[in-house]
Parts: C-alpha cells; structure tokens; sequence
C-alpha cells in the first residue's frame, strides 16, 4: 500500500537528483538582498509567462534509519487556466518495476488512483487550498511573491544545470505544520522561465526526498486528457 502522505509530498516536489550530463556546479559569490530581490521579480514575471509544462521525472525517497531508497519514475504535467493550477503526475516504474499510479490535483483535492489494487485515495484541499497549490507549483510557475509568502528565502548561488543558468535557494517554511514536515528544502529553479530543475526536501531525523527532471518541455499544449483519472469497475473509493 502506497503511503498517501508521502506520495502527495513527494508529488509536491515539482522534485529531483542531478541531471544527467549537466556542467559541474559553478557557485557565485554570497547572494545580497538585491540579488535575492532581482530573483523574486524574475518569478514574478516568469510566472505571469507560464501556460504549461512537462517533464520525465525521477523520485527517490531516502530513509537514513535503513540507508536505503525507494525510486518512482515517469511523467508529471502541469497546466494554467484562468489563474488555476492543474497537476499530474502519471508514475510508470517502481524500484525499476512496472506500477503504474497516476496523481492529480484539480478543483481542490488531490486523487491518487492505484490500478494493481484497484483504489482511487481523495484528499481534499478545503480550506488549504491555496498552500496544497503552493507546494504543487513550488518551481513549476509559482510566483516569487508567493515563494516568499510560505518560505523564509536565502539565495545560495547559481549554477549551471543541462546547460542552463540556475539560481539554488534554500527555504525555510514559515508554517508550523510544514516545518515539523521539512525544516528545510533547497531547489535549484531557471528563473526566466519559473522551472525547477532540482529540489531536495529534509525531513527530521536524516530522511530526504529528491526529485529530477529531464526532457522539459515549456509552455506547448498538454492533452486535457492527462488530468484525468479513468478507474476500473469497482474501484474502491477512500475519501481523506
């Protein structure tokens, strides 16, 4: 059985390891504040620019208590219509194992349905909405403005990743609850485009969960059909 939790936190990641065949890391001098405020207005501005994107995407859990990482691949979609946020993740291989899942979020909740145990989990936003879609769009059109709303933000550097120009920040969550989750994350984002290609979240205890992505595609369309779940007859429903 899937862990619910882990698996929409995981999804939230936008996620992901070092490209590969990216240039060696390239860190800049310490950022200032005009640095950091020259980033903000670069995703403000990316993010009023951002329709749509997709990716190949890489999930590894680590739990540092067995020393020992569980590996989700396949696809993850994200679409913006009339300011609002679609997102799916469609999960093809498990540890290198077919299994398929697919995750969405859409009009406020998060579904994940899982064919092998024919379930469909729901995960209502309510009145949470607004933070579930920060997390869901943290470097994938997410506005800096928004960024600094939910995250305390320090610029750590730049770097070059699959030949593009990166700034890493490091984010410290500003709500209670997020922070007992990840006291920490750092995400490695293009800021002209508002797409994260790296972002690591710490968990307490030495646990982390890295996310990468690879055969971007910016801003082209994405069949509407992604963001939709299709289950079989008698699908179980569980309603969190």
């Amino acid at each position: 059985m899937v862990d619910v939790k882990r698996m929409i936190s995981l999804f939230s990641l936008g996620l992901l390891f070092l490209l590969p065949g990216h240039s060696p890391a390239q860190s800049s001098s310490p950022a200032s504040n005009a640095d950091l405020q020259k980033i903000i207005t670069q995703l403000n501005t990316a993010a009023t620019k951002f329709v749509s994107a997709q990716a190949e995407f890489t999930w590894e859990q680590y739990t540092a208590a067995v020393q020992e990482s569980d590996v989700q691949s396949g696809t993850i979609y994200y679409e913006r219509k009339k300011a609002v946020t679609s997102t799916a993740a469609h999960i093809k291989k498990d540890n290198g194992k077919d299994a398929p899942k697919i995750v969405v979020f859409e009009r406020e909740e998060v579904q994940l349905y899982e064919p092998a145990i024919n379930q469909l989990t729901i995960l209502k936003a309510g009145a949470n909405h607004s933070q579930v879609e920060s997390f869901l769009t943290l470097g994938f059109g997410g506005s800096g403005t928004d960024l600094q709303a939910n995250w305390k933000v320090s610029l750590l550097g730049t770097e070059k990743m699959s030949g593009v120009s990166v700034v890493k920040l490091d984010l410290v969550p500003l709500q209670t609850k997020v922070l007992d989750m990840f006291p920490h994350v750092t995400v490695w984002i293009d800021p002209t485009r508002g797409i994260s290609y790296k972002q690591i979240f710490y968990e307490p205890g030495g646990d982390k969960r890295t996310a990468t992505y690879t055969n971007i595609v910016y801003n082209q369309p994405i069949a509407s059909d992604v963001f939709e779940i299709k289950t079989a007859p008698g699908t179980n429903r569980v309603v969190k």
